[in-house]
């Protein structure tokens, strides 16, 4: 039997044994032996149901960590792992991750290093926001799951993770859904000057987080600042002050600031990374092409900085396609448009 159809009889079986007792999910269960195009249909077709929480927590140690995770859908369907930015959490994921379960997948939803319930195992541990640290932490998880090979999704942060495992460890991914594309940096890329009205309007906060000032801002403020953030990411995403809420919590991981500021000093070279992350630097600073099958996701109102779509095609050498998503679709992408984030992940489960 091919691994097709292997994957297409768990996820059936998965969903038989299910007891989600809901008529909007419930029209997947008929897709599940269908096409990828099929389902992409059905996903269109259908309403994400809108809930306010993840039903409970799983907590593993991975690496140097102790992961806080959502998931969801049957254990033996083909693994998802959802990875947010900052400044969000896990929530960016609460009506995609349904409608990936009610498909058949198995989801998995952590919280990154300096998020939510995941901590550090030891008090001595670097606090370090290096883009590879935390791509390292998802490799760890997946092993810790037993994971051998995932479909691969976020945004911001989270997209920078999925693509350098995509570029550096294709045979743990399966396929990709990036949004914003390619966002793996360099840190002498990261020297190069931009226009003056892009550095005020676009990198403001990443020389605010330079000074000792900006570190302090932060902590005092980070339930204000990171609202702000919100805002301006997603100047036409209409958030009620309860949905922000419920990431805000995530904040006050006693590791978060540590990590927040680290990550954007390191980027321009102000603060050092850890010496046995060097060898993957230099190897994410050659921009490495990504092969793994891809879509490529913008929204067509994201107030954050974000390269042009025409700027990295080419970075995606396997099967790859790009997709704007319309209506006033912000930064934070799966949580303001979270059908058409599963439908990509449908759709390129397919390729």
């Amino acid at each position: 039997m091919s691994e097709k159809i292997n994957y297409q009889r768990r996820r059936f079986l998965g969903i038989a044994a299910m007891t989600i007792a809901t008529t909007q999910l419930g029209i997947f269960a008929s897709a599940l032996a269908q096409s990828s195009k099929t389902k992409s249909a059905v996903l269109d077709m259908t309403k994400p149901r809108t809930t306010t929480s993840f039903r409970s927590l799983k907590q593993i140690n991975a690496g140097v960590l102790n992961v806080g995770y959502a998931e969801a859908g049957p254990a033996n369907g083909r693994p998802v792992i959802l990875l947010h930015g900052w400044p969000y959490d896990i929530h960016s994921y609460i009506d995609v991750t349904p409608l990936l379960a009610s498909a058949g997948y198995w989801v998995i939803i952590p919280y990154l290093r300096g998020y939510g319930t995941t901590h550090f195992l030891s008090s001595e541990t670097f606090r370090n926001g290096q883009q590879s640290a935390i791509a390292v932490d998802i490799i760890a998880l997946m092993n810790a799951l037993k994971i051998e090979k995932a479909i691969l999704a976020g945004y911001d942060w989270g997209a920078r993770t999925a693509n350098i495992i995509a570029a550096l460890w294709p045979e743990r991914c399966k396929a990709l859904v990036s949004v914003s594309g390619y966002l793996i940096g360099s840190l002498e890329a990261n020297k190069t000057p931009l226009p003056p009205q892009a550095e005020l309007v676009e990198w403001w906060y990443q020389f605010y987080f330079a000074t000792e000032r900006g570190r302090a801002g932060y902590e005092k403020y980070r339930h204000d600042f990171n609202k702000l953030i919100w805002q301006l990411a997603s100047p036409q995403w209409h958030f009620d002050d309860a949905t922000f809420e419920r990431s805000a919590a995530s904040f006050n991981n006693p590791d978060h600031v540590g990590i927040v500021i680290h990550n954007y000093r390191w980027r321009l070279g102000l603060a050092f990374g850890e010496s046995k992350y060097n060898e993957i630097e230099k190897r994410l600073a050659a921009a490495p092409a990504i092969a793994v099958p891809t879509i490529t996701l913008e929204g067509d109102a994201n107030g954050a900085p974000h390269p042009d779509a025409s700027t990295y095609a080419r970075k995606f050498s396997g099967k790859y396609a790009h997709r704007i998503v319309k209506g006033g679709v912000g930064h934070n992408l799966p949580q303001e448009a979270p059908r058409e984030f599963a439908k990509a992940i449908v759709e390129v489960d397919g390729y």
